[in-house]
């Protein structure tokens, strides 16, 4: 590729994951320590982003694919997405904040899938190029992590604050100015004129699954994508809780490490092939649960460190490996649409079923601490009640 378009691409890429990494990663913490929402209901507002991956990417992909230029219909979702962030950041009940988000992902999850597409056209070979482009994503990850991390008011830090989904309002808008300079990208399907269910569900995108290697794709990455909701939604409240100090900068080593591993995927492509290197993500994953699970901010702090830095096998290994094994299956003209489709599986209903469960697992874990405190509390006999009473009193409770 020519340097200058490696540019313009790279520059998308920053600013399309930092406009993410700015409000998403605190999200939990500002919700939970300043808006005191219960666990289920910062479940449900995390959730907000897999139900706009269900429904939106269809939509947009048609629009891609048929009716609108790639670039400037990135500019005009998010221009919208910026405003809509910033007036999220005003609000302090349940309802209206998830209704907002709701919206606002409606907008920004289909512009993941069209980045790429808009990516994949100017590549002569997209397993040695994208990977190279698609790190500068990460790169916005990590400045926005770290930008949210360190700034401080009035000698406070900002991660339990609006200041975060604010500053990712300003970028969103900045990103959606940036899209008009890009690449011409029109459609590649002439459109069919008048609305049809079939455009938006087009049949040559489901005929990918009747390869086999390809369900077994789309199935494996509809189960990954559960457990990736509880790390988005609970790894920072979880860090902060714990005591661990400036959680939302160390939780940008997992993308440092994804730094790393993006560059060299292609080295990864060439010795172990797809398939292999999507296995290798998926076991990365058991492995850094296992680390947060019995990892503390003390002697074992290297296992809470460790389940951070292995984000970067877990998402290049298997989102990124996906997305350009998609774009290689879909025929050139529906890419777009593919694009969707799989994200529509992962971000999609995977995500969402992880939102509810982890809002779900949140809610019965403070319940949990509750009854323990309180067991612990009787479980002591007083003088002047019979043992018995308070054994039985203490009996139905978990100790």
């Amino acid at each position: 590729m020519l340097f200058q378009m490696r540019l313009r691409l790279s520059v998308m890429m920053f600013l399309e994951y930092f406009v993410w990494g700015a409000w998403y990663v605190t999200l939990g913490t500002w919700l939970g320590q300043s808006l005191h929402f219960s666990g289920k209901e910062i479940g449900l507002v995390a959730g907000t982003t897999a139900l706009g991956a269900m429904i939106a990417p269809f939509f947009v992909g048609l629009m891609a694919d048929e009716w609108f230029a790639t670039q400037r219909l990135l500019a005009a979702l998010h221009c919208i997405g910026g405003v809509l962030l910033y007036f999220a950041s005003t609000q302090t009940g349940f309802g209206p904040m998830y209704g907002v988000l709701l919206i606002y992902s409606l907008c920004y999850m289909p512009t993941m899938a069209l980045t790429n597409s808009l990516s994949f056209r100017q590549m002569k070979d997209p397993k040695q190029d994208f990977g190279s482009i698609r790190v500068l994503g990460t790169l916005g990850w990590i400045v926005a992590g770290l930008i949210v991390g360190y700034l401080k008011v009035s000698g406070s830090h900002v991660e339990a604050t609006a200041i975060p989904i604010r500053l990712a309002a300003a970028s969103s808008i900045a990103m959606g100015l940036y899209c008009l300079t890009l690449p011409h990208t029109p459609p590649l399907r002439q459109a069919t004129g008048g609305f049809k269910v079939s455009n938006i569900f087009p049949a040559e995108a489901f005929r990918l699954f009747k390869d086999r290697n390809f369900s077994v794709f789309a199935l494996a990455s509809f189960l990954i994508c559960i457990p990736l909701q509880f790390y988005y939604a609970f790894t920072n409240p979880f860090l902060n809780e714990v005591g661990v100090q400036n959680a939302a900068g160390k939780m940008t080593m997992g993308q440092m490490s994804e730094l790393l591993f993006m560059v060299t995927l292609p080295w990864f492509f060439k010795r172990l092939g797809v398939k292999w290197t999507l296995v290798l993500g998926m076991l990365a994953w058991v492995v850094r649960y296992l680390c947060f699970g019995f990892g503390n901010p003390a002697e074992l702090a290297w296992m809470l460190y460790l389940g951070i830095i292995l984000h970067g096998i877990c998402y290049d290994f298997f989102f990124v490996t996906g997305q350009v094994y998609v774009d290689q299956k879909a025929p050139i003209a529906l890419r777009a649409a593919a694009q969707g489709l799989i994200t529509f599986i992962t971000y999609g209903i995977g995500m969402f079923l992880g939102s509810y469960l982890s809002g779900w697992c949140a809610r019965s874990a403070t319940a949990l601490a509750h009854q323990r405190t309180y067991s612990i509390a009787c479980a002591k006999p007083r003088r002047h009640t019979p043992r018995g009473l308070d054994f039985a009193i203490c009996l139905p409770l978990p100790i």
